[in-house]
């Protein structure tokens, strides 16, 4: 019996049948984007990319075109802004929004992007400016097909008579990194009109070299509140979309063919970012919120805990302040449960795979391999056509390993599997993707009965293995996407896997990679491919807390429980502890060491239900602060003394992404400082808290950017309680 195949099509054109001749991926042009600088600075000329001119042809060939203004322009950002700026420090300041180029996908993507500093780093170089060095060239870096390009462009940008930027443009006007990086992803997959149709985990993907977890709402597993938080307090990027009225577990979008927006407020087949989570503690219990973000800066949420809500209502004055942000600019709450309602599913792209596993430890195995179906040779096709020709396809040889630091037992393994597809043309929606998909099947057989002749000379397995045996998937999906991606549990074992389309004698290259804790992985068959290893370590230190936090209450049975959430909760004295005990890995040249008032300072800042406790998100929120606040600490610690004097300070803040006046900087040295005006990293702490706090606090109550309006409770418990 054959396994069933499940085909997901979808409204496309049907896919040829293969070539003649195979015709191989069209890798992007490579251009030195240092050499051309230097060019340029030394001629003292601005840069003109004849690669990507600036002509209607950059921008396509279809229906955008009818969408162009009649006059339109190509201008440099100075001859837009009288101070125009290419990246702002603050992420408050990174907010973009969509233009005439419908590709909300690709935003709710790099809306994701802008909560990592350092992955955003490494796709938008930072040392570029309008200023110093200014030659009016630019480049950025995508992840493309197994590899980093880096990806060169000018500045010349497609505007309006009004001098309106026509596709990407940010929140501040002044700003644009947005525009340019748009310019660039267009410039690397054909034009802008190539950016018309996609899926957010196709971006998400490019911007990191990350795995794809997708969850389907309606189907969501029991601990997707689990999943969303480990998510959220680690490096993860999560994106995710409404229905389209017809049910499709995966879809590309383009808002051309939906833009409908329902009673609810929010718009069918559309892409949203998930910007945050919040456990928040109602007068009737606890409820879960999800914090979403429309990629077009406007149209938002109506129901529960959208901005008008009644719900708000429900919080202390204090938690509703900090959370609640009565504005149009496209980022709203909803419940979880209402989320798994209105949206389709949930695309979270992480770093390293250990997202849905249960493996302790932090390294993890890559392994990237290239191969290609050629028609008449390795296009064999899916097993549901029974054409014999099944085996043919290439074959992978996975030895799955035990990990030597995993500390539970080897008897099933984390094993991520993707396949990527590589599109022939030059432009990405040109060439419709063809369905394909992946089996894996258990080696024992050849372990059994030929250990040494097939691993030896690393022969295919025969036809007959394949109808004598079930693959470890029993129900293959094939989908007509650029990656499909499983997750395994798998024990210490040999496997086979065989990639191939749905269909035979299609052709295409593609790459396909493996990650788990330990394992070797090789192509059968003698055929050559490049093949690419590497360890990956895990950076997010959050089970250090985690296992310290535990470990410590489990050992002195004082956790906390509070009568609401029967969650483990912790006073001033318990931060105290943990703080102080915690080993400050990287961050030797002082000890740190915190008072209990510094810590009851700590807590009434940051516990928002005012319960006199942390809770673990909002410890979580803590620690990821410490962390950043440290090493920015650091740096600006010239002389490691521990200590920052009023100039080092004001750079530190600066550093941080926040303004502050000097007037201000003076004045919390004077209540933060010691007699000499000198911040300890505990005082830094303290200040640096209060000044986040209540910024956010202002920008969520202010309505004009000027000033709040509060009734007398509510200024009582953001002066007195904080």
């Amino acid at each position: 019996s054959m396994p069933f195949l499940l085909c997901l099509k979808k409204n496309k054109s049907p896919v040829p049948l293969g070539r003649s001749i195979f015709q191989k991926h069209t890798p992007p042009i490579q251009q030195d984007y240092q050499a051309l600088l230097e060019s340029c600075l030394k001629s003292k000329r601005l840069f003109t990319d004849d690669t990507f001119p600036a002509h209607i042809s950059s921008i396509g060939t279809g229906a955008l075109l009818k969408k162009l203004p009649r006059n339109l322009q190509w201008r440099r950002p100075h001859a837009l802004h009288k101070s125009p700026v290419f990246y702002a420090a603050n992420r408050k300041q990174l907010d973009l929004c969509q233009g005439l180029v419908e590709n909300c996908w690709f935003l709710a993507a790099l809306e994701a992007l802008t909560f990592h500093q350092d992955i955003l780093a490494a796709v938008v170089p930072q040392n570029q400016s309008f200023e110093r060095k200014y030659a009016g060239i630019f480049h950025f870096r995508f992840w493309h097909f197994g590899e980093w390009v880096d990806v060169v462009v000018d500045d010349r940008l497609p505007v309006n008579e009004a001098g309106e930027l026509l596709f990407v443009s940010s929140v501040y006007k002044n700003v644009f990194w947005g525009a340019l990086l748009e310019k660039a992803y267009a410039k690397l997959y054909g034009s802008y009109e190539d950016l018309q149709i996609g899926q957010v985990s196709e971006a998400l993907v490019d911007f990191t070299g990350g795995v794809n977890t997708r969850i389907k709402l309606a189907e969501a597993p029991r601990d997707l509140w689990d999943i969303l938080t480990r998510a959220t307090y680690s490096r993860s990027l999560m994106g995710c979309q409404t229905h389209l009225g017809v049910y499709f577990p995966s879809v590309s979008l383009s808002c051309v063919q939906t833009t409908k927006v329902l009673k609810n407020g929010l718009v069918a087949g559309h892409a949203y970012t998930v910007t945050g989570i919040r456990k928040v503690t109602c007068q009737y219990g606890p409820e879960n919120l999800v914090r979403l973000r429309n990629p077009w800066g406007k149209i938002e949420w109506k129901g529960d805990w959208s901005d008008s809500s009644y719900k708000w209502e429900l919080l202390s004055p204090k938690e509703k302040i900090l959370l609640r942000k009565k504005k149009e600019d496209g980022e709203f709450w909803m419940s979880l449960r209402d989320f798994k309602i209105h949206f389709v599913d949930l695309v979270i792209c992480k770093l390293t795979p250990d997202l849905m596993s249960q493996e302790d430890g932090k390294k993890w195995m890559y392994s990237l391999k290239s191969g290609r179906w050629v028609k008449g040779s390795t296009a064999g096709g899916s097993l549901g056509f029974c054409n014999g020709n099944f085996w043919m396809n290439p074959q992978y040889w996975l030895n799955v390993l035990p990990a030597e630091d995993s500390r539970k037992s080897p008897s099933s393994c984390n094993v991520v599997i993707s396949l990527m597809q590589k599109h022939s043309s030059k432009h990405r929606n040109r060439a419709p993707h063809l369905f394909i998909g992946f089996s894996l099947y258990k080696n024992t057989f050849l372990l059994s009965f030929f250990p040494e002749q097939y691993q030896e000379s690393n022969r295919k397995l025969p036809p007959g293995f394949f109808t004598r045996h079930k693959p470890v998937n029993k129900h293959q999906v094939f989908l007509d996407e650029r990656e499909v991606t499983h997750d395994f549990h798998l024990e210490p074992c040999v496997y086979v896997i065989v990639p191939s389309t749905l269909e035979p004698q299609q052709e295409s290259e593609f790459i396909l990679r493996v990650f788990s804790r330990k394992h070797i992985l090789r192509e059968m068959g003698g055929n050559t491919s490049f093949t690419l290893s590497k360890e990956i370590v895990d950076r997010y230190e959050g089970k250090i807390w985690e296992d310290f936090f535990t470990k410590h209450f489990e050992q002195e049975k004082k956790l906390k429980f509070s009568s609401i959430s029967q969650n483990p909760e912790i006073n001033a004295v318990q931060l105290q502890r943990i703080l102080n005990n915690i080993s400050w890995r990287n961050f030797q040249s002082f000890r740190l060491s915190f008072s209990l008032d510094s810590c009851q300072g700590i807590l009434a800042l940051l516990d928002l239900n005012a319960t006199g406790t942390l809770s673990i998100q909002e410890f979580r929120v803590l620690w990821k602060r410490l962390l950043f606040y440290l090493e920015v600490f650091q740096k600006r610690d010239t002389n490691r003394s521990g200590k920052l004097d009023l100039v080092e300070l004001h750079a530190a803040v600066q550093e941080t992404g926040i303004s502050l006046s000097n007037e201000v900087c003076n004045l919390m040295a004077i209540r933060y400082g010691d007699p000499d005006l000198q911040i300890s990293f505990e005082s830094f702490v303290c200040f640096m808290l209060r000044v986040e706090i209540m910024g956010e606090a202002f920008r969520n109550l202010t309505q004009d950017g000027k000033g709040i309006y509060l009734r007398e409770s509510e200024w009582m418990m953001m002066t007195l309680y904080s």
